[in-house]
């Protein structure tokens, strides 16, 4: 839901947050009203503490409570559902709380109340209350003294896993759901079939996955590749798998949006069956790098290369469509979601210009552009997709040719796409490269892991405010949330998977949480150093970017100097620096403000806490005559 803050009550807020040291607890996203209550209501939850369901319909909330504290604490508590002689953690519903996924928190000295106005609200109460316990392993548990009173910014909040281009397995699968429910997402937008991997089992046609789950290779390094592994890679996810992971991230009150792409990114669709293209016997273009064995077997093959490609599903052939509804029929009851996601991204129209059955069903639709044909094809589907009972909603190119009458739009290639869906009365999901791209470097390039390109620190993911000013506040009423993506043409293992999602889910958390007014990027950093405690405590291979030491040289020839000034991403930062090359320590040169060097220098500078380097270590070279 979207809160419209009145300015007086922004004020007392922000007095609030003053007078009642709000700035000593650390709770990401931020919450709408917090209130530290003082040292005499210190609660310690001990194994002997229980936590108590007034609903059975809280047990998911109290079972995410108690696995978290055995596991990371190594402290084993109860559920009970019947009231405690000692005190305990009380699980409650509560309307009074709010809206949906509102609840409120208070920690005394006789114990914890988390009232939610719904389920979903006792849920997310319970993560803000597991950020409050220590951030080191220990069983002293001691909770400070607070009330809170929260709800959610947008009703969807969404992340989306791409396993179409590398494919992870199934226990990685539900630790990026919990990744996402600690950060109170509540929606995971699952990238299912693509060029270079279908990844969904389809009983009806098995060949969807015995041939295009597997490639017979893969390029090495950035696109256009250095060489081809020559390695088969692949996997799917059979509908048992499917079902499992969904009821695992509904427990956690995630809803899983499936996406199966069309009519574009379909090679390995059509390496399974040919005749889907509007070409089928001619070979796959895999690039100047093709595999061995794929060239030794030319033919229709699942990609081994990145980019866009112009075997796409034939619009003119019925048996394309037949076979994307089987495909519906089997997918659709795997997922409760109302969404249906078709991709509707980067689809080349050069194989349809030349394609006699394209060009027939054009004229057959007094279809005047290629564009209009899409739009055909996607408003096919979408019948379809409704009959089933679920909502279409597709990348910003399902706008080009024509809208489908009730799709939601994803808009992707800036706002534009979204600020037109909204115009026209559509609702809209915003998820512009420019924010939302997590594949994106989040440093400099050369002390990143490779990635896709682009350049996206935390602070560029944390300053996003979804409503664009071209939209009235009517139209913007069609913005029902945001989402960030991770596609993962450079993500090959899930350690690197949390590396480029973690810390800037916790930015777009925020982002899709909290209201705009209030926004403050140094509290908002200051808040990140207890949530890096709770990564580290987790295990969670996050990107130590925001650390990363941004040198900024200005060169004065007049006078033969440089003027040297250093920026982070990170809360109040000790950054030591050295001028001669030298790897700098805790003890080198501390930065305070911006200095002169008057002779070359090769600075080198890092960022310490407690006397550890934290990230990379960044260099600048100075040439001064």
């Amino acid at each position: 839901m979207t809160r419209i803050w009145k300015p007086n009550i922004w004020l007392m807020f922000m007095a609030m947050l003053t007078t009642q040291g709000f700035s000593q607890i650390s709770l990401v996203p931020r919450p709408l009203e917090l209130k530290e209550t003082g040292s005499g209501n210190i609660f310690t939850i001990k194994a002997e503490t229980p936590v108590i369901l007034t609903s059975d319909k809280l047990l998911p909330s109290a079972e995410f409570l108690v696995q978290y504290v055995q596991q990371y604490y190594g402290v084993q508590l109860k559920t009970s559902k019947k009231p405690a002689k000692v005190n305990g953690v009380v699980l409650s519903i509560d309307p009074a709380a709010g809206g949906q996924g509102a609840y409120m928190l208070e920690v005394t000295a006789s114990g914890v109340s988390i009232k939610g106005a719904d389920e979903t609200g006792v849920f997310y109460g319970v993560q803000s209350l597991l950020q409050l316990l220590p951030a080191n392993k220990t069983t002293a548990l001691d909770l400070p003294g607070v009330w809170v009173k929260d709800a959610p910014r947008f009703g969807y909040r969404g992340v989306m896993l791409d396993v179409g281009r590398h494919f992870f397995p199934v226990e990685f699968v539900k630790k990026f759901i919990d990744y996402l429910a600690i950060h109170k997402i509540n929606t995971m937008h699952w990238h299912l079939t693509e060029d270079q991997g279908w990844r969904i089992e389809i009983k009806k046609h098995p060949q969807l996955t015995a041939k295009g789950a597997y490639r017979n290779g893969t390029i090495v390094g950035h696109y256009p590749g250095s060489e081809n592994d020559n390695e088969r890679y692949g996997g799917f996810y059979t509908q048992d798998q499917v079902k499992d992971i969904v009821a695992y991230a509904a427990k956690r009150y995630i809803t899983v949006v499936p996406e199966i792409e069309m009519p574009g990114h379909a090679s390995a669709a059509i390496a399974a069956f040919p005749n889907l293209s509007c070409f089928p016997n001619e070979p796959t273009n895999l690039g100047k790098l093709p595999s061995e064995v794929s060239k030794a077997n030319p033919g229709k093959q699942v990609q081994e290369t990145w980019g866009v490609h112009d075997d796409v599903f034939c619009a003119g052939n019925d048996s394309v469509y037949q076979l994307l509804e089987d495909v519906m029929d089997e997918v659709v009851p795997l997922f409760p979601s109302t969404l249906f996601h078709i991709g509707g991204d980067e689809c080349p129209k050069a194989n349809w210009k030349r394609c006699p059955r394209c060009q027939v069903r054009m004229k057959e639709h007094n279809l005047k552009d290629e564009h209009e044909l899409q739009s055909y094809f996607v408003q096919r589907m979408e019948k379809y997709i409704n009959s089933k009972g679920k909502i279409l909603i597709g990348w910003d190119e399902i706008l080009e040719g024509g809208l489908a009458p009730n799709a939601w739009v994803m808009s992707w290639r800036g706002e534009a796409g979204g600020i037109e869906a909204a115009k026209q009365n559509h609702d809209v999901i915003m998820s512009p490269t420019t924010y939302c791209y997590f594949d994106y470097y989040q440093g400099k390039s050369k002390t990143e892991p490779l990635a896709i390109g682009g350049y996206l620190p935390l602070n560029k993911v944390y300053s996003y405010n979804p409503f664009p000013d071209a939209l009235t506040a009517e139209q913007a009423k069609h913005i029902k949330g945001i989402q960030a993506n991770l596609w993962t043409e450079y993500v090959e293992s899930p350690s690197k998977a949390e590396y480029m999602l973690m810390p800037r889910l916790a930015a777009i958390a925020e982002v899709a949480w909290s209201p705009q007014e209030g926004k403050s990027w140094e509290d908002f950093t200051r808040r990140m150093e207890r949530l890096y405690d709770q990564y580290k405590l987790i295990g969670a291979n996050y990107a130590k970017s925001a650390y990363e030491v941004r040198q900024t040289v200005i060169i004065e020839s007049v006078n033969n100097k440089a003027n040297v000034t250093f920026k982070t991403d990170a809360y109040n930062p000790d950054i030591r620096y050295t001028l001669d090359g030298s790897i700098p320590s805790a003890n080198s040169l501390k930065y305070t403000k911006s200095f002169d060097v008057y002779r070359s220098a090769i600075i080198k500078a890092g960022v310490f806490k407690n006397g550890e380097l934290k990230g990379n270590v960044s260099e600048q070279r100075i040439v001064l005559d």
